[in-house]
């Protein structure tokens, strides 16, 4: 407003008016631009949101898979721990029956010597 022309009250209310649309329309343009921004930012927001959700998918999917192993693996040690387990018992058994029937042989050896003993007393 330097060295206005119009320097009644009409000409002053007129520079007013058009500094107010001046400043709106500055305004709206900023706007604009702010909700176009703003939109960018909700999309890039959105596509990152999206990314961190589909990795944690697939992490939860490479944990699943490697929990499915372990529990695989474990059942195999089990299953193979069980069957050494019944194979030790086999052998146990085995191994105590060969001393029963040792000391039974024994016993019979022994009960024959005796018997013999006493027959040659006779």
């Amino acid at each position: 407003m330097k060295n206005p022309r119009d320097n009644d009250f009409a000409g002053r209310r007129n520079e007013a008016a058009a500094a107010k649309a001046a400043l709106l329309k500055a305004h709206r343009v900023t706007k604009d631009a702010a909700d176009l921004t703003r939109k960018e930012r909700e999309a890039v927001s959105a596509a990152r949101t999206e990314r961190h959700a589909e990795r944690a998918r697939e992490k939860l999917e490479e944990q699943n898979e490697a929990q499915a192993a372990a529990d695989a693996e474990k059942v195999a040690a089990d299953a193979a721990a069980k069957a050494e387990g019944e194979a030790q018992e086999g052998l146990e058994l085995d191994r105590v029956a060969r001393a029963t029937q040792d000391d039974a042989n024994k016993k019979a050896e022994r009960d024959q010597r005796y018997a013999n003993r006493k027959a040659r007393q006779r």
